[in-house]
């Protein structure tokens, strides 16, 4: 479960339970049983805050949204000081590879959302987008800008 990702290493808080391994998440302020998933969430979050410059109170994790009439939780959103949303992240568990579903379903979020930037990953591989409105594009990104001024 616990798998070197392609991102930096997180000071994550870990601690074992009947064998069961739990993360404590500093956005949703419990403790959570680590998944795979749950490892690479962490990890983004660690990432953004650490490397990006993203302030802990504009972050979101598990953001329910409804689409369609039904109910579904975005795993990261990134607001800016005005508290708009801006980035739109999805986990996934590092085995699952990126596909066209997984883009199709960070689409369908952001449907509700409306964000720029888009973020796709398994903690190993990343799809980064800008969505470039005023050009009617989609930009694909090598890295993230850095979001401290949003």
């Amino acid at each position: 479960m616990i798998v070197p990702l392609n991102l930096p290493q997180a000071n994550l808080k870990l601690t074992k339970k009947n064998e069961q391994l739990f993360v404590w998440c500093i956005v949703r302020k419990k403790t959570l049983i680590l998944t795979p998933e749950e490892w690479v969430r962490q990890h983004v979050i660690h990432f953004l805050i650490n490397q990006k410059n993203v302030p802990l109170g504009l972050i979101s994790s598990e953001l329910g949204i409804q689409i369609h009439q039904l109910n579904r939780r975005c795993d990261v959103v990134i607001f800016g000081k005005d508290k708009i949303p801006k980035l739109l992240v999805e986990c996934k568990a590092p085995e699952v590879k990126l596909s066209q579903n997984t883009l199709q379903q960070i689409a369908h979020y952001n449907a509700t959302l409306n964000v720029d930037y888009l973020w796709v990953t398994n903690g190993i591989e990343h799809a980064l987008y800008f969505i470039d409105r005023n050009n009617n594009q989609i930009q694909i990104l090598n890295e993230l800008p850095d979001f401290e001024n949003l």
